[in-house]
């Protein structure tokens, strides 16, 4: 299995010059501003989503300047979203760095991610097609109406998978599916071949959440970035859990630890409940569904040529379904 930075060599250069653009798209004449905002760009990430749009960039008129006009600005996306996403979760780190509400405060954090919001939809209109522009909007009102669910459902150990599922797919899988489409469209890519992008990078997505769910309950901090069993102290009850709680045996006993930890506004020592959560099948059944998303978004590759853009996509999905951080 190639690491994530095998995988990405082949696109360095262009990947530096999208780092480069996106510290130079938050820059800003107000000195605070641009300190939280560079804080949380210097917290690195994967940059999973602009290596998506290059990638399906490559399968039209390949042009480093477009392609950037759409990553950027997809990117700044997602840091905005993370930076309200800690507010809400009332998080210290992410990465293994302080959090912007950590190290600032909740107001300036808010603050942050609507100025990073606001620069994306500046870079975007550099791409001078409304439909483009469409897609996009779309989606950030989708992910904020999947956080709205994500709040609702907080505790709720009623809900049913079909409730996760549609809550990570605009969470989460929406933002990479258009990742995909977008690189493809910019490009000038056929909207047979960017449809088959979207459905890629769709089911890549819910497998990248349904993972970053599972390492939240087995993986260490130093593997993760911050403390395992995040999600349930903070109420997000994931699919491993609801999984488990299929379990007649297990299941009185996942909700009497899920009842005290609510009590104590998640201000409580978790492992007792990851050790349970550890030791049934939820887990492994939540890796059998990210891998069946997996399979599905190799089988939408299908039909596209077979280009080196189309083996470093598999190579990606195949990291995202196994990655341990």
């Amino acid at each position: 299995m190639k690491n994530l930075l095998d995988i990405y060599s082949r696109k360095r250069r262009d990947i530096s010059a999208i780092e480069k653009e996106l510290e130079e798209s938050v820059n800003n004449d107000h000195s605070l501003l641009r300190e939280t905002s560079i804080h949380l760009l210097k917290a690195g990430g994967k940059r999973i989503r602009p290596v998506f749009v290059l990638l399906s960039g490559e399968f039209g008129n390949y042009q480093l300047q477009t392609m950037k006009n759409v990553a950027v600005p997809l990117e700044l996306i997602h840091m905005a979203s993370l930076v309200h996403d800690d507010v809400i979760d009332d998080a210290n780190t992410r990465r293994g760095q302080l959090t912007v509400r950590s190290k600032w405060d909740n107001r300036i954090a808010m603050f942050t991610g609507d100025y990073i919001f606001a620069r994306a939809l500046g870079v975007i209109t550099q791409i001078p097609n409304p439909k483009v522009h469409q897609i996009m909007s779309k989606a950030i009102v989708e992910m904020s109406i999947g956080e709205m669910e994500q709040i609702r459902f907080f505790f709720h150990s009623e809900q049913t998978i079909r409730d996760y599922l549609l809550r990570i797919r605009r969470k989460t899988a929406l933002l990479i599916a258009i990742s995909c489409q977008l690189g493809a469209m910019a490009s000038g890519a056929s909207d047979q071949v960017s449809t088959k992008l979207y459905n890629f990078g769709y089911n890549v997505g819910m497998a990248f959440q349904i993972r970053d769910d599972i390492l939240d309950l087995i993986g260490t901090e130093k593997q993760i970035g911050k403390p395992p069993g995040s999600d349930v102290k903070q109420g997000n009850i994931t699919l491993p859990v609801l999984l488990t709680l299929q379990d007649p045996v297990l299941k009185p006993m996942i909700l009497t630890e899920l009842d005290r930890i609510h009590k104590l506004d998640g201000q409580t020592d978790v492992s007792r409940f990851l050790e349970m959560i550890r030791g049934s099948a939820g887990i492994k059944e939540a890796d059998r569904l990210s891998q069946l998303y997996i399979d599905k978004a190799i089988s939408s590759l299908d039909s596209l040529p077979n280009i080196q853009a189309k083996k470093d996509l598999i190579e990606v999905a195949y990291f995202i379904g196994n990655r341990s951080y």
